[in-house]
């Protein structure tokens, strides 16, 4: 029986379709945290040390989750990633693509070099820059999002709407994110989710928030609609652009109907996405990393030497 490794520090609901969904093709699975795992650059020895798996890497590694730390934390974290790719074991998604989705700052910069609609977006260090361009979009009538560099689930995010809001603005860690506030389409607050999986969309669903952070872990409401052509497309190029095995893009349409994409997620979250397309989102994703990087013979399993 194959073997897979899922990273991540909270397995929950998400985590227990994985292990289902593995099962039902043939793989058993096992949870790991990436603060459990090691380099050891032994000669002679698995260079990637993962708890459960000391004496052969697993089939592959699907990544639910990379923890917080301190910035030599979350690098060790991401260089476990990229050696075990390097050692030809399928990430999914892999490093790269979990570097350029958190930090919104070059998920900003690919989404712009890639031509497609994003909020005008700065991101700037010098906080008398960064007042001077909020005041010019405030007195253009233009409202601002700031947003911590890295984070998730609407989780420090604020707008600036009037000018004694500057008062209170503040770097995250030194650096300014602003993108500009884009409003929606018709009455009260909406947005677009897009799973998308290996260059397709798979299902779609619309979040009404009871604010115009739409969030479903800030209590957004998930309705099902239609797969739109206008809508997935946009999504499929936002995940290529960002080079994602699967990804959770957000899209907003504004008032004069253009579709602009506001987030690109690499581990995203899928219960109420799930909920309301009826559809089997674990079983998608298991499927796809196993046949396209297992079945195809990707895989590289190496085994430990004592």
């Amino acid at each position: 029986m194959g073997r897979i490794a899922i990273f991540t520090d909270d397995p929950g609901w998400h985590g227990k379709m994985l292990k289902l969904a593995f099962a039902k093709l043939g793989f058993s699975s096992e949870f790991v945290s990436l603060t459990e795992c090691k380099l050891n650059l032994q000669q002679g020895l698995t260079p990637v040390i993962i708890p459960s798996f000391e004496q052969t890497l697993p089939d592959a590694v699907f990544v639910r989750g990379v923890p917080g730390g301190s910035l030599e934390e979350v690098v060790l974290y991401l260089d476990i990633l990229h050696a075990l790719k390097l050692l030809d074991i399928p990430v999914y998604n892999d490093g790269r693509a979990i570097e350029r989705s958190v930090d919104k700052a070059m998920t900003s910069f690919l989404l712009h070099q890639a031509g497609l609609p994003t909020p005008l977006t700065w991101v700037l260090r010098n906080r008398a820059d960064a007042i001077q361009v909020a005041d010019h979009e405030l007195k253009n009538g233009h409202y601002l999002i700031t947003k911590p560099l890295f984070g998730s689930q609407g989780e420090g995010i604020r707008r600036i709407e009037k000018m004694t809001d500057l008062f209170w603005l503040a770097a995250s860690n030194g650096v300014y994110y602003f993108q500009r506030f884009v409003h929606c389409a018709g009455d009260g607050f909406s947005d677009y989710r897009v799973f998308v999986i290996d260059d397709q969309a798979v299902a779609i669903m619309r979040r009404r928030g009871k604010s115009w952070l739409n969030n479903v872990a800030r209590g957004a409401a998930c309705e099902a609609i239609d797969l739109d052509p206008a809508i997935t497309e946009l999504a499929v190029q936002a995940a290529k652009a960002l080079a994602m095995d699967y990804a959770g893009v957000d899209i907003i349409q504004d008032k004069a109907g253009v579709y602009l994409v506001i987030e690109v997620n690499s581990i995203p979250a899928w219960k109420g996405l799930e909920s309301v397309s009826h559809i089997s989102i674990a079983s998608l994703l298991a499927e796809d990393l196993v046949n396209r990087y297992i079945k195809c013979g990707a895989s590289g399993a190496i085994a430990a030497v004592s």
